[in-house]
Protein backbone atom coordinates (compact mmCIF):
# COMPACT_ATOMS: atom_id res chain seq x y z
CA UNK A 1 0.00 0.00 0.00
CA UNK A 2 1.71 2.86 -1.04
CA UNK A 3 2.36 5.77 1.51
CA UNK A 4 0.37 9.07 1.35
CA UNK A 5 3.61 11.12 3.59
CA UNK A 6 6.16 12.83 0.83
CA UNK A 7 9.25 10.55 0.58
CA UNK A 8 12.82 11.89 2.16
CA UNK A 9 14.21 12.73 -0.92
CA UNK A 10 11.05 14.94 -1.96
CA UNK A 11 10.63 16.26 1.47
CA UNK A 12 14.49 17.62 1.98
CA UNK A 13 13.96 19.12 -1.97
CA UNK A 14 10.80 21.48 -0.74
CA UNK A 15 12.51 22.36 2.32
CA UNK A 16 15.98 23.59 0.53
CA UNK A 17 13.96 25.16 -1.76
CA UNK A 18 11.93 27.16 0.67
CA UNK A 19 15.45 27.86 2.33
CA UNK A 20 16.82 29.21 -1.15
CA UNK A 21 12.96 31.21 -1.22
CA UNK A 22 13.44 32.83 1.90
CA UNK A 23 17.18 33.28 1.55
CA UNK A 24 16.49 35.42 -1.83
CA UNK A 25 13.39 37.14 0.15
CA UNK A 26 15.07 39.63 2.03
CA UNK A 27 17.68 40.77 -0.60
CA UNK A 28 14.64 41.46 -3.08
CA UNK A 29 12.68 43.31 -0.41
CA UNK A 30 16.04 45.10 0.09
CA UNK A 31 16.76 46.05 -3.24
CA UNK A 32 13.17 47.05 -4.08
CA UNK A 33 13.17 49.43 -1.45
CA UNK A 34 16.70 50.92 -2.42
CA UNK A 35 14.94 50.91 -5.71
CA UNK A 36 11.98 52.95 -4.24
CA UNK A 37 13.75 55.26 -2.43
CA UNK A 38 16.39 55.99 -5.49
CA UNK A 39 12.76 56.64 -7.36
CA UNK A 40 11.28 59.02 -4.68
CA UNK A 41 14.38 60.47 -4.05
CA UNK A 42 15.11 60.86 -8.15
CA UNK A 43 11.66 62.81 -7.49
CA UNK A 44 12.05 64.74 -5.32
CA UNK A 45 14.96 66.14 -7.20
CA UNK A 46 13.03 66.57 -10.06
CA UNK A 47 10.44 68.42 -8.12
CA UNK A 48 12.93 70.53 -6.66
CA UNK A 49 14.77 71.03 -10.15
CA UNK A 50 11.06 71.80 -11.43
CA UNK A 51 9.97 74.48 -8.57
CA UNK A 52 13.11 76.25 -8.98
CA UNK A 53 13.04 76.40 -12.62
CA UNK A 54 8.89 77.12 -12.49
CA UNK A 55 8.12 80.98 -11.65
CA UNK A 56 5.48 81.00 -8.39
CA UNK A 57 3.18 83.29 -7.02
CA UNK A 58 5.47 83.29 -4.07
CA UNK A 59 8.86 83.50 -6.86
CA UNK A 60 11.48 86.28 -6.10
CA UNK A 61 13.52 87.49 -9.24
CA UNK A 62 17.00 85.56 -9.04
CA UNK A 63 18.89 88.56 -9.18
CA UNK A 64 18.85 91.67 -6.86
CA UNK A 65 17.15 94.85 -8.72
CA UNK A 66 16.96 98.54 -7.90
CA UNK A 67 13.27 98.65 -6.48
CA UNK A 68 14.31 94.83 -4.79
CA UNK A 69 17.23 95.36 -2.19
CA UNK A 70 16.33 92.37 -0.18
CA UNK A 71 17.70 88.95 0.12
CA UNK A 72 15.69 85.85 -1.30
CA UNK A 73 13.79 84.33 2.14
CA UNK A 74 13.07 80.54 2.30
CA UNK A 75 9.38 81.12 0.24
CA UNK A 76 8.24 77.63 2.67
CA UNK A 77 9.65 76.42 5.73
CA UNK A 78 7.94 73.25 5.54
CA UNK A 79 10.34 70.57 5.73
CA UNK A 80 9.68 68.81 2.53
CA UNK A 81 8.37 72.08 0.35
CA UNK A 82 8.13 70.13 -2.96
CA UNK A 83 5.40 67.86 -1.67
CA UNK A 84 3.28 71.24 -0.35
CA UNK A 85 4.04 72.38 -3.36
CA UNK A 86 2.24 70.09 -4.86
CA UNK A 87 -0.61 69.73 -2.53
CA UNK A 88 -1.21 73.49 -2.25
CA UNK A 89 -1.40 73.83 -6.32
CA UNK A 90 -2.94 70.65 -7.19
CA UNK A 91 -5.00 69.23 -4.20
CA UNK A 92 -6.59 72.29 -2.44
CA UNK A 93 -8.58 74.60 -5.02
CA UNK A 94 -10.53 71.45 -6.90
CA UNK A 95 -12.15 70.63 -3.30
CA UNK A 96 -12.29 74.21 -1.81
CA UNK A 97 -13.93 75.28 -4.93
CA UNK A 98 -16.35 73.02 -5.83
CA UNK A 99 -17.52 73.48 -1.51
CA UNK A 100 -16.94 77.23 -2.05
CA UNK A 101 -19.80 77.08 -5.12
CA UNK A 102 -22.26 75.10 -3.10
CA UNK A 103 -21.70 77.60 0.04
CA UNK A 104 -22.45 80.78 -1.77
CA UNK A 105 -26.21 81.33 -1.37
CA UNK A 106 -28.03 83.37 -3.24
CA UNK A 107 -28.59 85.64 -0.26
CA UNK A 108 -24.85 86.60 -0.09
CA UNK A 109 -25.42 88.15 -3.96
CA UNK A 110 -25.75 92.62 -3.28
CA UNK A 111 -29.10 93.18 -2.66
CA UNK A 112 -30.53 95.26 -6.21
CA UNK A 113 -32.79 97.28 -3.97
CA UNK A 114 -29.98 99.08 -2.53
CA UNK A 115 -28.98 102.42 -3.55
CA UNK A 116 -25.63 102.34 -5.50
CA UNK A 117 -23.47 105.17 -4.86
CA UNK A 118 -21.86 106.78 -7.44
CA UNK A 119 -18.16 106.12 -8.80
CA UNK A 120 -15.26 109.17 -8.26
CA UNK A 121 -14.75 110.85 -11.28
CA UNK A 122 -11.33 109.43 -12.42
CA UNK A 123 -13.47 106.30 -13.05
CA UNK A 124 -13.88 108.08 -16.49
CA UNK A 125 -10.39 107.04 -16.82
CA UNK A 126 -11.41 103.31 -17.58
CA UNK A 127 -13.06 103.68 -20.64
CA UNK A 128 -9.97 105.82 -22.04
CA UNK A 129 -7.54 103.35 -20.98
CA UNK A 130 -9.64 100.55 -23.00
CA UNK A 131 -10.27 103.53 -25.90
CA UNK A 132 -7.70 101.40 -28.34
CA UNK A 133 -9.51 98.68 -28.33
CA UNK A 134 -13.31 100.04 -28.96
CA UNK A 135 -13.34 99.09 -32.30
CA UNK A 136 -10.90 96.83 -33.35
CA UNK A 137 -12.25 94.44 -30.07
CA UNK A 138 -9.43 91.99 -28.57
CA UNK A 139 -8.67 88.80 -30.17
CA UNK A 140 -7.02 85.78 -28.81
CA UNK A 141 -3.87 86.26 -31.25
CA UNK A 142 -3.87 89.78 -29.90
CA UNK A 143 -3.83 88.63 -26.51
CA UNK A 144 -1.17 85.96 -27.38
CA UNK A 145 0.89 89.48 -28.56
CA UNK A 146 0.52 90.70 -25.06
CA UNK A 147 2.10 87.22 -22.84
CA UNK A 148 5.52 88.00 -24.62
CA UNK A 149 5.34 90.95 -21.68
CA UNK A 150 3.06 89.91 -19.38
CA UNK A 151 4.19 87.99 -15.95
CA UNK A 152 1.22 86.18 -15.89
CA UNK A 153 -2.02 85.16 -17.51
CA UNK A 154 -4.93 86.05 -15.24
CA UNK A 155 -8.48 83.88 -16.37
CA UNK A 156 -11.94 84.57 -14.72
CA UNK A 157 -14.10 81.39 -15.57
CA UNK A 158 -16.78 79.82 -13.96
CA UNK A 159 -19.20 82.73 -14.20
CA UNK A 160 -16.90 84.27 -12.02
CA UNK A 161 -16.21 82.20 -9.23
CA UNK A 162 -13.02 80.26 -10.56
CA UNK A 163 -9.35 81.69 -10.74
CA UNK A 164 -6.54 80.37 -13.01
CA UNK A 165 -3.34 81.61 -12.95
CA UNK A 166 -0.47 80.85 -15.85
CA UNK A 167 3.15 82.22 -14.69
CA UNK A 168 5.11 82.90 -16.67
CA UNK A 169 8.26 84.61 -14.99
CA UNK A 170 8.55 85.34 -10.82
CA UNK A 171 7.48 88.93 -10.46
CA UNK A 172 9.69 91.26 -7.39
CA UNK A 173 8.90 89.78 -3.67
CA UNK A 174 5.14 89.04 -3.70
CA UNK A 175 3.67 91.53 -5.66
CA UNK A 176 2.36 87.86 -7.83
CA UNK A 177 0.97 86.23 -5.11
CA UNK A 178 -1.05 89.70 -3.64
CA UNK A 179 -1.91 91.02 -6.81
CA UNK A 180 -3.57 87.81 -7.69
CA UNK A 181 -5.31 87.08 -3.97
CA UNK A 182 -6.84 90.86 -4.59
CA UNK A 183 -8.74 89.59 -7.28
CA UNK A 184 -10.00 86.36 -5.51
CA UNK A 185 -11.04 88.99 -3.04
CA UNK A 186 -13.15 90.91 -5.75
CA UNK A 187 -14.36 87.53 -6.65
CA UNK A 188 -15.53 87.03 -2.80
CA UNK A 189 -17.00 90.35 -2.52
CA UNK A 190 -19.32 90.20 -5.63
CA UNK A 191 -19.79 86.60 -5.87
CA UNK A 192 -20.76 85.49 -9.16
CA UNK A 193 -21.29 88.82 -10.78
CA UNK A 194 -17.74 89.00 -12.58
CA UNK A 195 -18.04 88.15 -15.65
CA UNK A 196 -15.28 85.70 -17.24
CA UNK A 197 -12.43 87.62 -18.75
CA UNK A 198 -8.73 86.77 -19.85
CA UNK A 199 -6.13 89.18 -18.65
CA UNK A 200 -2.51 89.13 -19.53
CA UNK A 201 -0.22 91.02 -16.27
CA UNK A 202 3.07 92.18 -15.91
CA UNK A 203 4.45 93.42 -12.60
CA UNK A 204 6.94 95.19 -13.51
CA UNK A 205 7.42 98.89 -12.75
CA UNK A 206 7.51 101.00 -15.98
CA UNK A 207 5.35 100.64 -18.99
CA UNK A 208 6.26 98.72 -22.18
CA UNK A 209 3.33 99.25 -24.78
CA UNK A 210 4.81 102.46 -26.67
CA UNK A 211 2.10 104.55 -28.49
CA UNK A 212 4.94 104.97 -31.32
CA UNK A 213 4.77 101.73 -31.78
CA UNK A 214 1.06 101.07 -32.31
CA UNK A 215 -2.10 102.35 -34.01
CA UNK A 216 -5.45 103.43 -31.86
CA UNK A 217 -8.86 103.60 -32.61
CA UNK A 218 -9.03 106.66 -30.87
CA UNK A 219 -6.00 108.66 -31.83
CA UNK A 220 -2.60 109.11 -29.88
CA UNK A 221 -0.67 106.47 -31.54
CA UNK A 222 0.46 105.82 -35.08
CA UNK A 223 -2.16 107.53 -38.20
CA UNK A 224 -1.24 104.46 -40.46
CA UNK A 225 -4.22 102.30 -40.45
CA UNK A 226 -2.19 99.23 -41.41
CA UNK A 227 0.08 99.82 -38.08
CA UNK A 228 -0.38 97.06 -35.53
CA UNK A 229 -3.26 96.97 -32.58
CA UNK A 230 -1.50 97.15 -29.47
CA UNK A 231 -1.21 94.44 -27.23
CA UNK A 232 -3.49 94.83 -24.39
CA UNK A 233 -1.26 94.42 -21.03
CA UNK A 234 -2.17 95.32 -17.58
CA UNK A 235 0.10 96.80 -14.76
CA UNK A 236 0.56 98.77 -11.82
CA UNK A 237 1.44 101.86 -13.89
CA UNK A 238 1.26 104.05 -17.42
CA UNK A 239 2.40 107.22 -19.15
CA UNK A 240 0.86 109.12 -21.49
CA UNK A 241 2.70 107.63 -24.09
CA UNK A 242 1.97 104.21 -23.50
CA UNK A 243 -1.25 101.92 -23.63
CA UNK A 244 -0.42 100.00 -20.76
CA UNK A 245 -3.86 99.82 -18.62
CA UNK A 246 -3.34 100.80 -15.01
CA UNK A 247 -4.61 98.20 -12.30
CA UNK A 248 -4.52 98.41 -8.61
CA UNK A 249 -1.15 97.61 -6.79
CA UNK A 250 -0.42 94.89 -4.52
CA UNK A 251 0.04 97.46 -1.76
CA UNK A 252 -3.63 97.51 -1.39
CA UNK A 253 -3.40 94.19 0.47
CA UNK A 254 -0.36 94.62 2.43
CA UNK A 255 3.65 94.37 1.57
CA UNK A 256 5.32 92.11 4.61
CA UNK A 257 8.53 92.75 2.71
CA UNK A 258 8.58 96.74 4.33
CA UNK A 259 6.14 96.32 6.97
CA UNK A 260 3.46 98.03 5.49
CA UNK A 261 -0.17 97.37 6.25
CA UNK A 262 -3.24 96.56 4.07
CA UNK A 263 -4.59 99.50 2.88
CA UNK A 264 -7.72 100.26 4.98
CA UNK A 265 -5.41 99.13 8.00
CA UNK A 266 -2.84 101.55 7.00
CA UNK A 267 -5.14 104.76 6.28
CA UNK A 268 -6.46 104.48 9.62
CA UNK A 269 -2.44 104.49 11.03
CA UNK A 270 -1.25 107.32 9.15
CA UNK A 271 -4.20 109.32 9.87
CA UNK A 272 -4.19 108.63 13.75
CA UNK A 273 -0.50 109.62 13.50
CA UNK A 274 -1.56 112.73 11.57
CA UNK A 275 -3.63 113.71 14.39
CA UNK A 276 -1.33 113.61 17.07
CA UNK A 277 0.39 116.46 15.41
CA UNK A 278 -1.38 119.79 15.10
CA UNK A 279 -0.74 121.91 11.67
CA UNK A 280 -0.05 124.48 13.16
CA UNK A 281 3.17 122.77 15.39
CA UNK A 282 4.24 120.52 12.44
CA UNK A 283 7.38 121.42 11.37
CA UNK A 284 7.65 124.18 8.52
CA UNK A 285 9.69 122.43 6.58
CA UNK A 286 9.22 119.95 3.58
CA UNK A 287 10.47 116.17 4.04
CA UNK A 288 11.40 112.70 2.15
CA UNK A 289 12.51 109.57 3.42
CA UNK A 290 12.73 106.97 0.87
CA UNK A 291 15.50 104.80 -1.57
CA UNK A 292 17.32 106.96 -3.92
CA UNK A 293 19.50 104.27 -5.26
CA UNK A 294 16.41 102.86 -7.66
CA UNK A 295 17.47 104.72 -10.72
CA UNK A 296 15.48 108.46 -10.41
CA UNK A 297 17.37 111.29 -11.58
CA UNK A 298 14.86 113.12 -9.16
CA UNK A 299 15.61 110.92 -6.42
CA UNK A 300 19.31 111.66 -7.00
CA UNK A 301 18.70 115.30 -6.95
CA UNK A 302 16.71 115.44 -4.08
CA UNK A 303 19.84 114.29 -1.80
CA UNK A 304 21.29 117.86 -2.63
CA UNK A 305 18.21 119.83 -1.45
CA UNK A 306 19.09 118.61 2.32
CA UNK A 307 18.85 122.06 3.81
CA UNK A 308 16.48 123.09 6.31
CA UNK A 309 17.87 126.65 6.65
CA UNK A 310 18.75 126.80 2.89
CA UNK A 311 16.12 124.65 0.89
CA UNK A 312 13.44 124.20 3.42
CA UNK A 313 13.84 120.83 2.79
CA UNK A 314 14.49 117.25 5.00
CA UNK A 315 15.69 114.86 2.78
CA UNK A 316 15.99 111.37 4.34
CA UNK A 317 17.97 108.05 3.26
CA UNK A 318 15.78 104.78 3.73
CA UNK A 319 17.92 101.44 4.10
CA UNK A 320 15.53 98.80 3.29
CA UNK A 321 18.36 96.32 4.42
CA UNK A 322 19.13 97.55 7.86
CA UNK A 323 15.28 98.65 8.23
CA UNK A 324 14.33 94.86 7.41
CA UNK A 325 16.82 93.85 10.37
CA UNK A 326 15.70 96.02 12.79
CA UNK A 327 12.07 94.53 12.47
CA UNK A 328 11.22 98.55 10.42
CA UNK A 329 11.01 100.17 13.84
CA UNK A 330 12.21 104.00 12.23
CA UNK A 331 10.02 103.36 9.10
CA UNK A 332 6.25 103.59 10.14
CA UNK A 333 4.36 105.84 7.89
CA UNK A 334 2.48 107.18 10.88
CA UNK A 335 5.24 108.70 12.30
CA UNK A 336 5.69 110.65 9.67
CA UNK A 337 3.60 113.11 9.65
CA UNK A 338 4.71 115.72 11.86
CA UNK A 339 6.03 118.53 8.91
CA UNK A 340 3.97 121.00 6.72
CA UNK A 341 4.95 119.73 3.49
CA UNK A 342 5.68 116.38 2.39
CA UNK A 343 7.47 115.41 -0.89
CA UNK A 344 6.54 112.68 -3.23
CA UNK A 345 9.24 111.84 -6.11
CA UNK A 346 8.88 109.38 -8.60
CA UNK A 347 11.74 105.97 -8.38
CA UNK A 348 12.12 103.53 -10.76
CA UNK A 349 8.58 104.29 -12.28
CA UNK A 350 5.69 105.37 -10.23
CA UNK A 351 5.52 104.57 -6.30
CA UNK A 352 3.18 103.01 -3.68
CA UNK A 353 4.25 105.79 -1.45
CA UNK A 354 2.02 108.33 -2.84
CA UNK A 355 -1.58 107.30 -1.19
CA UNK A 356 0.81 107.05 2.41
CA UNK A 357 2.07 110.80 1.64
CA UNK A 358 -1.05 112.32 1.29
CA UNK A 359 -2.90 110.28 4.03
CA UNK A 360 -0.94 112.48 6.19
CA UNK A 361 -2.75 115.37 5.26
CA UNK A 362 0.42 117.78 4.94
CA UNK A 363 0.46 119.61 1.58
CA UNK A 364 1.77 117.12 -0.90
CA UNK A 365 4.53 118.66 -3.19
CA UNK A 366 4.64 116.54 -6.13
CA UNK A 367 7.73 116.79 -8.41
CA UNK A 368 6.35 116.69 -12.01
CA UNK A 369 5.09 112.96 -12.14
CA UNK A 370 5.52 111.04 -15.61
CA UNK A 371 3.94 108.23 -14.57
CA UNK A 372 0.05 107.33 -13.58
CA UNK A 373 -1.70 104.68 -11.42
CA UNK A 374 -5.40 104.11 -11.04
CA UNK A 375 -6.45 106.76 -8.80
CA UNK A 376 -3.41 109.81 -9.83
CA UNK A 377 -5.89 110.92 -12.80
CA UNK A 378 -8.69 112.15 -9.73
CA UNK A 379 -5.49 114.49 -8.37
CA UNK A 380 -5.87 118.28 -9.34
CA UNK A 381 -2.84 120.68 -8.87
CA UNK A 382 -3.39 123.37 -6.24
CA UNK A 383 -6.52 121.33 -4.96
CA UNK A 384 -4.69 118.04 -4.18
CA UNK A 385 -1.49 118.42 -4.36
CA UNK A 386 1.35 121.59 -4.88
CA UNK A 387 3.20 120.88 -7.75
CA UNK A 388 7.36 121.04 -7.85
CA UNK A 389 9.80 121.56 -11.10
CA UNK A 390 12.64 119.06 -11.04
CA UNK A 391 14.34 121.45 -13.80
CA UNK A 392 15.23 123.66 -10.58
CA UNK A 393 14.27 121.21 -7.34
CA UNK A 394 15.70 122.66 -4.47
CA UNK A 395 14.84 126.07 -5.66
CA UNK A 396 11.32 124.97 -6.39
CA UNK A 397 11.17 123.36 -3.19
CA UNK A 398 11.88 126.41 -1.35
CA UNK A 399 9.69 128.11 -3.52
CA UNK A 400 6.60 126.12 -2.54
CA UNK A 401 7.64 126.03 1.51
CA UNK A 402 7.81 129.60 1.70
CA UNK A 403 4.21 130.16 0.12
CA UNK A 404 2.71 127.66 2.09
CA UNK A 405 4.41 129.01 5.31
CA UNK A 406 3.13 132.86 3.70
CA UNK A 407 -0.56 131.15 3.25
CA UNK A 408 -0.90 128.46 5.79
CA UNK A 409 -4.67 128.02 5.74
CA UNK A 410 -4.54 127.70 2.10
CA UNK A 411 -1.79 124.95 2.76
CA UNK A 412 -3.72 123.13 5.45
CA UNK A 413 -6.73 123.24 3.33
CA UNK A 414 -4.83 121.53 0.26
CA UNK A 415 -3.59 118.80 2.35
CA UNK A 416 -6.61 118.34 4.09
CA UNK A 417 -8.33 117.66 0.73
CA UNK A 418 -5.80 115.23 -0.10
CA UNK A 419 -5.93 113.25 2.73
CA UNK A 420 -9.61 113.21 2.19
CA UNK A 421 -9.27 111.97 -1.48
CA UNK A 422 -7.68 108.89 0.45
CA UNK A 423 -9.95 108.44 2.88
CA UNK A 424 -12.83 108.06 0.35
CA UNK A 425 -10.08 105.99 -1.69
CA UNK A 426 -11.48 102.74 0.67
CA UNK A 427 -11.15 98.94 -0.40
CA UNK A 428 -15.08 99.67 -1.31
CA UNK A 429 -13.61 101.80 -4.39
CA UNK A 430 -10.80 99.73 -4.75
CA UNK A 431 -12.63 96.72 -5.57
CA UNK A 432 -15.76 98.89 -7.65
CA UNK A 433 -12.29 99.79 -9.80
CA UNK A 434 -11.72 96.53 -10.34
CA UNK A 435 -15.01 95.24 -11.48
CA UNK A 436 -15.84 98.14 -13.72
CA UNK A 437 -12.56 97.54 -15.44
CA UNK A 438 -13.04 94.12 -16.03
CA UNK A 439 -16.07 94.44 -16.51
CA UNK A 440 -15.43 96.67 -19.80
CA UNK A 441 -12.47 94.99 -20.97
CA UNK A 442 -14.48 91.40 -21.02
CA UNK A 443 -16.70 93.41 -23.42
CA UNK A 444 -14.19 94.05 -25.99
CA UNK A 445 -12.94 90.21 -25.78
CA UNK A 446 -14.10 88.60 -29.23
CA UNK A 447 -13.34 84.70 -27.77
CA UNK A 448 -14.82 82.90 -24.66
CA UNK A 449 -11.79 83.33 -22.03
CA UNK A 450 -10.95 79.36 -21.38
CA UNK A 451 -7.89 79.04 -19.13
CA UNK A 452 -4.97 77.42 -21.53
CA UNK A 453 -4.21 73.43 -20.31
CA UNK A 454 -1.18 74.77 -18.26
CA UNK A 455 -2.91 77.01 -16.42
CA UNK A 456 -3.19 77.01 -12.35
CA UNK A 457 -6.61 76.82 -10.61
CA UNK A 458 -5.84 79.11 -7.17
CA UNK A 459 -7.88 79.83 -4.66
CA UNK A 460 -7.77 81.61 -0.80
CA UNK A 461 -6.92 77.92 0.56
CA UNK A 462 -4.24 77.09 -2.31
CA UNK A 463 -2.47 81.09 -1.49
CA UNK A 464 -2.73 80.95 2.34
CA UNK A 465 -0.58 77.54 1.77
CA UNK A 466 1.97 78.42 -0.44
CA UNK A 467 2.45 81.61 1.64
CA UNK A 468 4.76 81.94 4.48
CA UNK A 469 3.50 83.04 7.83
CA UNK A 470 4.52 86.48 7.34
CA UNK A 471 2.56 86.63 3.92
CA UNK A 472 -0.33 84.63 5.40
CA UNK A 473 -0.76 87.18 8.46
CA UNK A 474 -1.23 90.00 5.91
CA UNK A 475 -3.45 88.17 3.43
CA UNK A 476 -5.62 86.76 6.05
CA UNK A 477 -5.93 90.92 7.31
CA UNK A 478 -6.86 91.91 4.15
CA UNK A 479 -9.65 89.36 3.34
CA UNK A 480 -13.11 90.73 1.83
CA UNK A 481 -16.59 89.84 2.95
CA UNK A 482 -19.60 89.55 0.61
CA UNK A 483 -20.58 93.05 -0.08
CA UNK A 484 -24.50 94.06 0.56
CA UNK A 485 -24.78 96.35 -2.39
CA UNK A 486 -23.61 96.30 -5.89
CA UNK A 487 -20.75 98.19 -7.07
CA UNK A 488 -20.89 102.22 -7.40
CA UNK A 489 -22.16 103.23 -10.49
CA UNK A 490 -19.89 104.34 -13.54
CA UNK A 491 -19.97 107.73 -14.48
CA UNK A 492 -21.36 107.38 -18.35
CA UNK A 493 -19.18 108.92 -21.26
CA UNK A 494 -19.55 112.28 -20.87
CA UNK A 495 -17.07 114.25 -23.49
CA UNK A 496 -18.26 117.47 -21.84
CA UNK A 497 -16.89 117.08 -18.73
CA UNK A 498 -14.48 115.66 -20.36
CA UNK A 499 -13.17 118.82 -22.02
CA UNK A 500 -14.21 121.00 -19.14
CA UNK A 501 -11.82 119.07 -16.62
CA UNK A 502 -9.18 119.24 -19.46
CA UNK A 503 -9.40 123.04 -19.93
CA UNK A 504 -9.48 123.03 -15.62
CA UNK A 505 -6.01 121.24 -15.85
CA UNK A 506 -4.30 123.10 -18.62
CA UNK A 507 -5.28 126.57 -16.93
CA UNK A 508 -3.56 125.58 -13.86
CA UNK A 509 -0.66 123.78 -15.65
CA UNK A 510 -1.00 127.33 -17.33
CA UNK A 511 -0.61 129.35 -14.44
CA UNK A 512 2.48 127.02 -12.67
CA UNK A 513 4.35 127.58 -15.94
CA UNK A 514 3.86 131.16 -15.60
CA UNK A 515 4.85 131.06 -12.32
CA UNK A 516 8.02 129.35 -12.65
CA UNK A 517 9.11 131.59 -16.02
CA UNK A 518 8.91 134.27 -13.20
CA UNK A 519 11.02 132.37 -10.20
CA UNK A 520 14.30 132.81 -11.55
CA UNK A 521 13.63 136.63 -12.35
CA UNK A 522 12.37 137.16 -8.59
CA UNK A 523 15.45 135.59 -7.37
CA UNK A 524 17.95 137.09 -9.59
Amino acid sequence: MASSSPSPTRSSAAAAGGGVERRLILPLLLAAAALLLLSLQTLTSSLSSLSSRTPTLTGHNLAPTPWHPFPRPNPNPNPNPNLSLLRCAYLSCPLSSAVARRKIPSSSAPDPARPRPACPGFFRAIRRDLAPWRRARISAALLEDARRRAAMRVVVAGGGRRLFVDLYYACVQSRALFTVWGILQLMRRYPGILPDADLMFDCMDRPAINRSDYRSDVGGGIDDPNAPIPPPLFRYCTTKDHFDIPFPDWSFWGWPEINIKPWNEEFRSIKLGAQAVKWKKRAKTAYWKGNPNVESPVRTALLSCNDSKTWGARIMRQDWGEESSSGFQKSKLSSQCNHRYKIYAEGYAWSVSLKYILSCGSLAFVVDPQYEDFFSRGLVPKENYWPVSSADLCRSIKSAVDWGNAHPSQAEAIGKRGQKLMQDLDMDRVYDYMYHLIVEYSKLLDFKPTPPPSAQEVCVDSLLCVADEQQRQFLERSAASPSPTYPCTLPPPSFDSERRLSKRLQKVRSGIREERTRQPESAA
